[in-house]
């Protein structure tokens, strides 16, 4: 039984090649269902030409060789056909040699005077004389009757050839049904003079056990063709048929000329041991036939006598009867579909494997190489396995080869939909089409251009993750991002990037409009309304309500993508990538803070609703800038922000408490002691208890940590450290210069709770702020 961790392995292998694993089925079924309607038989048998054409010349056969009948014969005896008087002498003139077999392709059904008698008396004294009849044919008048000297002996053999769709011969018969006597065969010209021969060695067909109709001479075993052998579909395979293995394209045997055989002009011992076939070779016989060595594609054909495909198929017999020469076999119908899944696996596989290349050179050399290097070994495999004889399919496997690759571009083509949802999980949905569908997308480097950028910050949640276990505070950050993103994306900012609990979003890249000022403050307003709902769903939960401050900057920075080819991210540098950090950092809780350069983009006062001004010098920025806090936008978003007004009430007794400074994430080592001497829900009010002249009071937006003693405690609180220390945000100095209002930026939820206790305890007192002045 396979183990857990197996079964993972097994799972992502399988996802790994997803694609691959749905391609190469798909690729397949497809390939072998047009194969089977016949589609490919034309493209095939041509493939199948252009490997036979490819093997090694062989050389001529010396056992068989042609008497020929030429134009200039016909000339020289001063007539169209021969008479039956040149056919006898020039027979008996070849019995004079000693031939073991001799073929007369001449249809001799009727007389042809002068000579008649003398090649009727040769025909009955020749044994090894064979003549041929036309056996095929829709009609009677299609077929053609034997020398009438040689009806009803067995010295009669069929010359007819199999002709494909294509016009050219590749088939011939073993075999065919004797028209006269339906019951019998009678043997092709081909093999019939092929056994005389053998049998002047000994060898004689054998049945072969339990494979009907088919028999063995010697070393060969010779079976007929079927309908889907190879790349025939459905092919007429009438009688008993046989591939022919040609030697090579014409004058592949010897020819001498019937007038030079009259004549007497051949050598005594020409024809001895062989086998002799006559046959007409004159351009005005027209008895030639196109084959696989017809020509290419583009090559004038040159057709082939058919005395010559006569010899051909009489040598291919002796050869594999003798020499053990191949004849042309296939495949089985299960080991071709075998061979088509192979390569649509190799094409799919191939096209997976370019979906996430190193580089371009990687792409380009394999995309290339591996797709010229398929086919090269395919073309290989195929002229190969030809030169031993078997006919192995091209075509298909090609289209297979293809058809996997397309199939697995279609299924990527198909899953662009879920991967830029995927990426859009990531990058903003004009970022996935710019790289996507931007010729310059991927383009490594950026360009100038004037944005508005939007960050935001919860605030005090660093403390609450250091409460909640991790997978907690996941929780609750995909809740607020999810929030956050969906009203972001409704204005159609670009959220460039999450930062833990923090958020910057672009408006103006990759796509600029010309409302991108006024679209990024009132996301902005959208984004604290939706911290409503946020903090509804975390009290459920059991988790403490979050507080967000917002920053909006107007500048110009340099956006594009960032990094390596390798690894790369779409992104934005600039010094007004920090100023808008720098502001986000004065904000409090539910607070919207933008420079003037983001109110003069939105349209100024006319649109946005200010709530206060303050003079800032933030880090970096050598002179005081304005920044301003957002009430609201008016037309045509009208939105507007809660301003909850604080109620400060006096506490009967002030707390101790130790006040640090902080810059950035560092506390600074200088101390003071103060007394919160009142409470609102959100913040309070702190009194130091000993301020020299020369010590001034902190400035407006400076945060603080303050920390109780454990002996300030109540007895329901454990003296932690997180129950003894909070943040808060300076606001605004008091009329008083030793006091100043301060909001609460981080403290655990026992403290606020308790805290919480003491103001509703408290008296109510006059003195009440807002957040900015």
């Amino acid at each position: 039984m396979p183990t857990p961790a197996s079964k993972v392995q097994i799972k992502r292998w399988l996802w790994r090649w997803r694609g691959v694993l749905l391609a190469i089925p798909a690729a397949t079924a497809i390939t072998i269902g047009i194969r089977e309607a016949g589609l490919f038989q034309g493209l095939e048998l041509f493939a199948y030409d252009q490997v036979l054409q490819g093997r090694p010349r062989e050389p001529i056969d010396r056992r068989v060789a042609i008497v020929s009948i030429t134009d200039a014969d016909l000339r020289r005896f001063g007539t169209t056909s021969l008479s039956d008087g040149v056919y006898a002498t020039a027979i008996e003139r070849l019995k004079a040699m000693g031939p073991r077999a001799i073929g007369l392709d001449i249809y001799r059904d009727l007389p042809q005077n002068p000579g008649h008698d003398r090649l009727v008396q040769v025909f009955k004294n020749t044994p090894y004389l064979i003549a041929i009849a036309k056996v095929h044919g829709t009609m009677a008048a299609d077929r053609v009757a034997p020398p009438p000297a040689l009806v009803g002996t067995d010295r009669v053999a069929s010359n007819d050839f199999v002709a494909d769709l294509d016009g050219k011969v590749r088939r011939a018969f073993i075999s065919a049904v004797d028209p006269n006597h339906p019951d019998q065969q009678i043997y092709g010209l081909g093999l019939y003079l092929a056994l005389l021969y053998l049998d002047r060695d000994g060898i004689g067909p054998e049945e072969v056990p339990q494979e009907p109709g088919a028999f063995r001479l010697k070393r060969a075993v010779f079976r007929r063709l079927h309908s889907n052998d190879g790349g025939y579909i459905r092919t007429n395979d009438s009688g008993n048929q046989l591939l022919l293995n040609y030697r090579g394209p014409r004058n592949s045997f010897e020819m001498a000329s019937i007038s030079d055989l009259v004549d007497g002009k051949l050598p005594a011992n020409w024809a001895r041991d062989r086998v002799i076939l006559i046959g007409n070779v004159s351009e005005s016989g027209r008895d030639f036939f196109a084959t696989p060595y017809s020509g290419g594609l583009l090559d004038v054909p040159d057709r082939m006598f058919g005395v010559e495909i006569h010899a051909h198929f009489v040598s291919e017999v002796i050869s594999a009867a003798k020499e053990g020469r191949p004849l042309i076999t296939s495949w089985s119908e299960p080991i071709e579909w075998l061979w088509i899944g192979l390569w649509a696996t190799v094409g799919s596989t191939l096209a997976w494997l370019l979906r996430l290349p190193d580089s371009r050179w990687w792409l380009v050399a394999w995309g290339v190489g591996g797709s010229v290097g398929s086919i090269g070994l395919l073309l290989a495999v195929c002229q190969v396995a030809m030169i031993q004889g078997v006919w192995i399919p091209l075509v298909p496997p090609l289209v297979s080869l293809v058809s996997g690759a397309a199939a697995v571009a279609i299924y990527l083509a198909q899953t662009a939909g879920q991967i830029r949802n995927t990426f859009g999980r990531y990058l903003n949905s004009e970022v996935v089409s710019n790289l996507l569908e931007n010729p310059e997308g991927l383009k490594m480097g950026g360009e100038r251009r004037k944005i508005t950028i939007l960050t935001s910050d919860l605030r005090g949640f660093t403390a609450t993750a250091e409460r909640e276990p991790p997978e907690k505070v996941i929780e609750i950050i995909n809740l607020y991002l999810e929030a956050m993103a969906d009203a972001i994306v409704s204005f159609q900012g670009t959220i460039d990037e999450f930062m833990g609990d923090g958020i910057l979003v672009l408006f103006g890249a990759p796509t600029a409009r010309p409302d991108d000022g006024k679209r990024a403050i009132a996301c902005a307003v959208t984004m604290q309304q939706a911290m409503a709902g946020v903090n509804e769903r975390l009290v459920a939960l059991g988790y403490q309500p979050l507080e967000m401050g917002i920053g909006i900057n107007t500048g110009e920075v340099v956006v594009g993508n960032i990094g390596s080819y390798k690894r790369a991210k779409y992104g934005v540098v600039g010094a007004q990538v920090n100023l808008t950090y720098r502001i986000e950092s004065y904000t409090i809780g539910g607070q919207i803070l933008i420079t003037e350069s983001a109110l003069a983009e939105a349209g100024g006062t006319d649109y946005v609703q200010v709530a206060g001004t303050r003079e800032v010098t933030p880090k970096g920025v050598p002179q005081a800038i304005t920044i301003y806090s957002v009430g609201g936008v008016d037309a045509p978003y009208h939105l507007q922000l809660t301003q909850q007004q604080e109620d400060y009430r006096e506490l009967d007794m002030p707390l101790s408490l130790t006040a640090q400074s902080l810059d950035g994430k560092d506390v600074s080592d200088r101390q003071w002691s103060v007394m919160l001497v009142a409470l609102s829900e959100r913040g309070g009010e702190l009194q130091v208890k000993s301020l020299a002249a020369d010590q001034p009071l902190w400035k407006p937006l400076t945060n603080l940590k303050l920390s109780l003693s454990a002996a300030a405690l109540p007895d329901t609180l454990t003296p932690s450290l997180e129950n003894r220390e909070m943040y808060v945000k300076v606001l605004a100095v008091g009329d008083r210069p030793d006091r100043c209002l301060v909001q609460f930026t981080g403290r655990s939820p026992d403290l606020t709770h308790w805290l919480q206790s003491l103001y509703d305890c408290a008296k109510t007192d006059p003195v009440a702020a807002s957040a900015i002045d």
